[in-house]
């Protein structure tokens, strides 16, 4: 049997950005068929240990303990073997294809240039280990996420009762403080702070939009607005200005496009320019509306290389141990409450 339909098919790609790999899908429109699949194992997988000597050259930088690096190069690889490898699977004439879509693990963070370039890229760079992306995993930041708590709580923020009470060492604003007490010279050079999940959606459609799932669950973002420059200096001085010179940017809504594909992000993946590049997103938050689980109290267990509990409501609460409660967070109206996250 033809699956793929008649000529007037439309199809969409998904991409999901793992721990070890990535993985692209092609999903018909009329019905959400999956129709193929190709998956693209990253050449540098995590970066314990040691910088690649492909990379970093023969003399990689040893890595403390608690160190989880990646490569971004590897994160384009996808787009350039498992997306072409998806649609030839799936036995469908690319140009039916008329968007494409991601997920990303979180909170895995790009130190990049004005352009979108990562520091590591960058002459100089490439053997200093805070150039590199610091993948979810990352712990290395505990120090600097036990003093943000302390802080909060001594000063009464009211931001941190919406996170369980708890700012974990995985995200932005944790390891944004360790990249700048231990490379000052690497943060001043870092235009942006940007998430993954924005990341390849920037080299998809060459528009840096951040996604709304991110800002708000990993980026301290409740109400409008993100910690204070009070608070931000209270912490370290140099670090009072982090959110407005390095994090703050346009927030795009889950579901909507951040732009179009284009000529060469085209000419990596095999898709017509011009089509539709979603705003990014988490890999877990993503798995609620694929479930068709997205109604107020409907819970959804994601187990993989962490495990989260994501479920929407109408209400706020703020629930102790909770990794965070997003206005928008899973999708737009609704309150998105996420827990767990143990590593696995």
């Amino acid at each position: 049997m033809d699956v793929t339909g008649d000529a007037s098919e439309n199809f969409v790609i998904g991409v999901d950005y793992g721990t070890l790999s990535g993985r692209a899908v092609v999903v018909r429109v009329r019905d959400g068929m999956e129709l193929g699949s190709a998956v693209h194992e990253y050449p540098h997988a995590v970066v314990t240990g040691a910088l690649p000597k492909d990379t970093a050259g023969d003399d990689g930088a040893r890595l403390p303990g608690e160190w989880a690096l990646q490569v971004p190069n590897d994160y384009r690889e996808v787009l350039r073997k498992a997306v072409p490898g998806a649609v030839a699977g799936a036995g469908i004439d690319p140009a039916a294809v008329v968007g494409i879509a991601t997920d990303f693990t979180a909170c895995t963070m790009v130190p990049v240039k004005a352009d979108g370039t990562p520091l590591n890229e960058l002459p100089g760079y490439a053997n200093r280990p805070h150039a590199y992306v610091k993948l979810w995993r990352h712990h290395a930041a505990q120090g600097q996420a036990d003093r943000i708590n302390k802080l909060a709580a001594e000063r009464g923020e009211d931001w941190l009762p919406r996170y369980g009470g708890l700012i974990s060492s995985e995200w932005e604003f944790a390891k944004g403080l360790q990249l700048l007490e231990e490379d000052p010279e690497a943060y001043a050079e870092m235009d942006h702070w940007v998430e993954a999940a924005d990341w390849i959606v920037w080299q998809l459609c060459g528009r840096y939009v951040r996604n709304a799932c991110t800002a708000g669950y990993k980026g301290i973002y409740q109400d409008g607005r993100y910690p204070s420059e009070d608070f931000l200096a209270a912490l370290n001085p140099d670090f009072k200005d982090f959110v407005s010179s390095k994090l703050e940017h346009t927030i795009g809504r889950l579901g909507d496009a951040a732009g179009t594909l284009t000529a060469e992000a085209a000419a990596w993946t095999g898709l017509p320019e011009g089509i539709a590049v979603a705003v990014g997103n988490v890999d877990a938050h993503v798995t609620a509306p694929a479930a068709k689980a997205v109604d107020s109290g409907q819970l959804v267990a994601i187990m993989g290389t962490s495990t989260c509990h994501v479920m929407n409501g109408a209400e706020l609460r703020e629930v102790p141990g909770m990794c965070g409660a997003v206005d928008g967070g899973i999708v737009p109206g609704l309150w998105g409450y996420e827990a767990g996250q143990s590593g696995v």
